[in-house]
């Protein structure tokens, strides 16, 4: 399979796309993998991890534009037709390669993926769906912030997406799928929620869906739900929210394990287990984000991205290529364009 990759997205472009590259090379020999950027400065990205050639499977395609944090989302592409993220969907877009990666601007990313590359017939709206850690091993909270306004239509879709994903990528039989809000009763929520519950209930019945009810925020870190079905802007909230917890705790850990000699210890004592911890929160060993909805695999890695993130954003598009998952939505497209209904 070919991997595009946006070769001058992120805080560290290229190099920590190079850094990912170059190790994802090695493991996957299933996979080409092409970085558009600047040639000069991916080149030498590539001469900085003492690569003076180009390893086997990897080429790069010259783009002079870079879309910026500060572009407007919504028309960078179009204005900046040599960027590396409009070249490279273009080429996703003309079959050129079977999914793309990109570090760069989310807003940008999702609304070139929807105008160039197209989403699947029938779904009304893409969603970013990431996988936050919780008690079950991770979950799928869609959508994590692309839609900030949704209609019940939406969020069927989006549990339908969210589904689909978790079975084929995650590895879950049945995914069970929860409704975010701000109590477990069916009648908690606004008239969205309200609304939303109702639909999913019925198709719970119907067996299209294993649908578990309500979710609120507090319960969902421990793995009540596969699936964790948000409008935009509440599925942001919680998951900016699980991020600062996470970065509190750890620098309040930190500062406790530094307090005292007998605090000292019991870290050294404690350090497997923290290593542990660590590791389950770590948003680089996710990767990034699955953009559902779009016709073809996009993946949007996180702007902080290094190479082991960029790595295992490689290894999640590989994965959902394999898995066919944008295909499988697709054919079921027409049953999510009346799931609102």
């Amino acid at each position: 399979m070919k991997l595009i990759l946006d070769a001058m997205g992120g805080d560290d472009a290229p190099n920590a796309i190079v850094e990912g590259a170059i190790a994802a090379q090695r493991d996957f020999d299933d996979c080409e993998l092409v970085l558009v950027g600047r040639q000069e400065a991916v080149q030498a990205a590539f001469e900085k991890n003492k690569c003076k050639a180009l390893p086997e499977r990897v080429s790069i395609l010259d783009a002079r534009e870079v879309i910026e944090m500060t572009d407007d989302p919504a028309n960078a592409f179009r204005r900046k037709k040599d960027s590396s993220m409009t070249v490279g969907l273009n080429l996703l877009k003309a079959g050129q390669g079977d999914a793309f990666i990109s570090a760069g601007s989310t807003g940008a990313l999702l609304s070139a993926s929807t105008l160039l590359v197209r989403r699947a017939k029938g779904i009304r709206r893409a969603a970013v769906a990431p996988v936050i850690p919780t008690g079950c091993g991770g979950s799928v909270l869609i959508d994590g912030g692309t839609n900030a306004e949704c209609t019940p239509e939406y969020l069927v879709q989006f549990a339908f997406m969210g589904s689909v994903y978790a079975q084929y990528i995650l590895g879950r039989e049945k995914p069970r799928v929860g409704l975010l809000n701000i109590g477990a009763e069916p009648g908690k929520g606004d008239t969205l929620r309200q609304e939303t519950y109702a639909l999913l209930t019925r198709l719970a019945e119907e067996g299209s869906l294993n649908f578990v009810g309500n979710v609120e925020s507090r319960e969902a870190v421990f793995g009540q739900a596969d699936v964790i079905v948000a409008d935009g802007f509440s599925g942001n909230i919680l998951l900016k929210a699980m991020e600062g917890t996470a970065m509190y705790f750890t620098k309040l850990l930190k500062e406790a394990f530094q307090s005292s000699t007998k605090a000292k210890l019991g870290y050294l004592l404690s350090r497997g287990g923290m290593s542990d911890m660590k590791r389950i929160m770590d948003y680089r060993e996710v990767g990034g984000s699955c953009i559902l909805g779009i016709q073809k695999p996009i993946i949007k890695a996180h702007g902080a991205s290094d190479g082991k993130a960029i790595y295992y954003a490689i290894r999640q598009a590989r994965n959902a290529v394999a898995c066919n998952v944008c295909g499988i939505i697709a054919d079921h497209a027409a049953q999510l364009s009346g799931a609102g209904n």
